[in-house]
């Protein structure tokens, strides 16, 4: 228990800016937004619940890791395009390379050269896979993944890891608290991510198409021996391994965890960071699970992916831009300099005001989150919330701390000079037993809940 009440609280305003507490445009805007759209955004993680009440700012530009909102503050962005942006907004050579494609034409009635090329490109990087077929979003590959894999082993069980997301559609929703209105979903089971035992368990007691999991997180390394284990199971049972490399691609390294760690599955998925923020995901894998979706199989065709959008010039050009960034000018590298310095700043800065295990930051140098534990050294909500109330106010906007290649030292620098005002705050909560007359509206909520309670819009906060 924390026990004195530190130094006072630094002034929250910044000299050379209107308070960031003052977001009447966002307030605005972020009401008309719930008239028009359900939720208010069309990610539910970018919801007006994860973010401190009246606090969440309706953005309108952004510059490498810079954001400004309706209101004209600028902010140091963490999360960066929940983790789609590893390069920096509006980098440069991205958007040349878009801009030059989408002057020909968008989309054709036939596939371009653009697609022949993206695809060499891809394949370069991942070499265990043989084929690729691009979509637009990690749910329409993970999908596919899932298709295919029930139609080449003929089996319907999936084995899900218990790992936070894989998909929009009913195989996984069903699964969540938000399952109204999805079928039943009892042919997908989970299990448990580093328990072997458990795994091979379940691919003794039952025939399963599939297992689709995240190789690593940004919490959770695989110990020695563990995916090679899970490999060696699948094998053994006839059961496809499915990575999804939505995260992991392009932060762990361009050819994600699978040439991190050495273990090559039967399919994966990715999305996210690969068009660094545009519309781009893609179904890789073996060739002979591949050509079912193709007209080189004499067995029955899967309908694999389909999509009209797929493969649009716009987000294969920044693919490909991507992979020419990341073979000449080292983001990863870039991305965990920021992040470690970052976390060591942060970490520091919770030791010296004497909060070290209630305020944390943790994970992969190019993927950090930061924990926030109440005063018996729970995760608490509330805490998460002033927490992120605190750095707003002082230009810092983030659900986590994962970076990107354009945060530079003077960014981690004004961050951590954020944490260091934030912290006399959340160890003036600690001090007092809660949040009381500190947090300003109603705790975030997890974003995948069943009901809108306890953030629905039109509650009166408690």
């Amino acid at each position: 228990m924390i026990t004195s009440s530190g130094p006072p609280a630094p002034e929250r305003t910044p000299a050379s800016s209107p308070s960031y507490a003052h977001l009447a445009a966002s307030a605005a805007a972020r009401a008309r937004l719930h008239e028009l759209v359900p939720g208010g955004a069309h990610t539910y993680a970018r919801g007006d619940d994860q973010y401190p009440e009246a606090m969440a700012p309706v953005l309108v530009r952004g510059n490498g890791c810079r954001v400004q909102d309706v209101d004209g503050h600028e902010y140091i962005e963490y999360g960066m395009g929940l983790r789609s942006v590893s390069l920096g907004h509006g980098y440069r050579p991205v958007v040349e390379a878009v801009s030059a494609a989408i002057a020909d034409g968008v989309n054709f009635s036939r596939p371009t050269e653009l697609e022949l090329l993206a695809a060499e490109d891809f394949l370069s990087l991942v070499p265990g896979a043989d084929m690729v077929k691009f979509a637009k979003n990690g749910s329409d590959v993970t999908t596919a993944a899932v298709r295919l894999a029930r139609a080449a082993t003929g089996r319907t069980t999936v084995a899900v890891c218990d790992q936070p997301f894989f998909s929009t559609d009913d195989w996984f929703i069903g699964t969540t608290a938000m399952n109204d209105g999805i079928p039943d979903t009892g042919d997908v089971v989970r299990f448990e991510y580093g328990d072997l035992e458990a795994l091979a368990a379940l691919l003794a007691g039952r025939e399963v198409a599939c297992v689709i999991m995240e190789a690593a997180t940004a919490l959770a390394e695989p110990a020695p021996g563990y995916l090679e284990g899970v490999r060696a199971l699948c094998d053994r049972h006839g059961t496809l391994l499915i990575f999804d490399e939505i995260i992991t691609g392009f932060r762990w390294a361009a050819g994600g965890a699978q040439a991190v760690y050495g273990v090559t599955p039967d399919l994966s998925c990715w999305g996210k960071a690969m068009g660094n923020g545009f519309p781009i995901s893609a179904l890789a894998g073996k060739r002979e699970f591949m050509e079912l979706g193709g007209l080189r199989t004499e067995r029955a065709r899967v309908f694999l992916l389909s999509t009209t959008h797929g493969a649009e010039s716009a987000g294969l050009a920044a693919f490909r831009a991507v992979v020419r960034a990341y073979a000449t000018t080292d983001p990863i590298g870039r991305m965990e300099h920021a992040g470690r310095r970052l976390a060591d700043a942060v970490n520091a800065v919770a030791a010296e005001a004497g909060i070290a295990g209630h305020l944390q930051v943790a994970g992969r140098p190019s993927c950090l989150i930061f924990r926030t534990n109440d005063a018996s050294g729970q995760p608490a909500q509330e805490f998460r919330t002033l927490f992120m109330q605190e750095m707003l106010e002082r230009g810092v906007l983030g659900q986590s701390f994962v970076t990107s290649a354009a945060h530079t030292d003077a960014d981690i620098d004004q961050t951590a000079a954020a944490c260091r005002a934030a912290a006399v705050i959340y160890r003036r909560a600690l001090d007092q037993g809660g949040v009381d007359g500190l947090l300003r509206g109603r705790p975030t909520a997890p974003a995948i809940r069943r009901f809108a309670a306890p953030r629905r819009i039109g509650q009166a906060a408690e």
